[in-house]
């Protein structure tokens, strides 16, 4: 979950007095998305260390795009087709962005072994290896699985709630570990900042909302809802902590797909057997 930024369209982008308080907002939709928002304005890099405080608000984007793909397109087609085309849908919206880092994250800790550099080495090779292609495929089997399993409603509900509750949730990786790499190692160039508490609260708002919203709603076990994908989260965490002592783009990408397809599976297992 790593691009290169490139800022040398326009150098004074990078002034510090050319920031506005819209810079980091703006950053985190051109940084987490392939939408064309760089046209329209170009924040400073420094903005980009800051992207993942404002990365739940862009679930709301690309969680709204796949309900409203899912629930309509689920009226003039049949539904295996729309549930493919909603993953379909994010892909091109992010640039298959997470999934890249699922990919590099399961070849990394898959294959590397114990050893920190060589994980971090495989994690950066451009080239996917065997646990990435079977993760990968296995991945999206669940998700189909789990999406189809649901009505088309409750599908298009649950991805607003899980789309930025998963990546609420996988943003207490900054604030749990250090950046595994320097800001000259890493993809991007850049290493994100850790979040003080002004931002987390907001970063908070961001993720919650939807979810309490979903939840007040369907009337679903909050409890399993909220505390099952955490506990996918820590577990995760504490396998890249014992392995590398700290997090990457592509660690955070991974973890974001895997919270995100847990809160599918919970909510597929309550609707299964609600009264478990």
């Amino acid at each position: 979950m790593e691009i290169n930024i490139d800022q040398t369209k326009n150098p004074e982008q990078n002034s510090p007095n050319s920031s506005h308080w819209y810079d980091n907002l703006w950053a985190a939709f051109i940084f987490f998305t392939r939408l064309p928002f760089w046209r329209l304005h170009q924040p400073p890099k420094s903005s980009y260390s800051a992207v993942v405080e404002w990365w739940p608000l862009t679930g709301w984007l690309t969680g709204g795009a796949m309900a409203a793909t899912l629930y309509f397109g689920s009226m003039v087609m049949p539904y295996p087709i729309v549930v493919i085309a909603t993953i379909v849908v994010r892909l091109l919206m992010t640039g298959a962005l997470h999934e890249d880092g699922l990919a590099d994250f399961l070849d990394g800790f898959g294959g590397g072994g114990t050893d920190r550099q060589r994980i971090l080495a495989i994690m950066k090779d451009s080239h996917i290896g065997t646990y990435g292609v079977l993760g990968l495929i296995l991945y999206e089997l669940l998700l189909l699985a789990a999406l189809f399993s649901m009505s088309p409603e409750m599908a298009a509900l649950t991805i607003l709630a899980a789309d930025p509750y998963s990546k609420m949730v996988t943003s207490e990786l900054i604030i749990m570990m250090p950046y595994a790499r320097t800001a000259e190692t890493a993809k991007n160039k850049t290493v994100y900042r850790k979040i003080e508490w002004k931002a987390g609260v907001c970063l908070a708002m961001q993720g919650i909302l939807p979810m309490v919203a979903f939840l007040w709603y369907t009337g679903l076990s909050w409890e399993m809802v909220i505390f099952l994908p955490c506990l996918v989260m820590y577990f995760l965490y504490l396998l890249i902590w014992r392995r590398i002592h700290g997090y990457t783009g592509d660690c955070c990408g991974a973890v974001c797909l895997l919270v995100e397809l847990a809160v599918y599976l919970v909510v597929c297992g309550l609707l299964a057997y609600p009264y478990a």
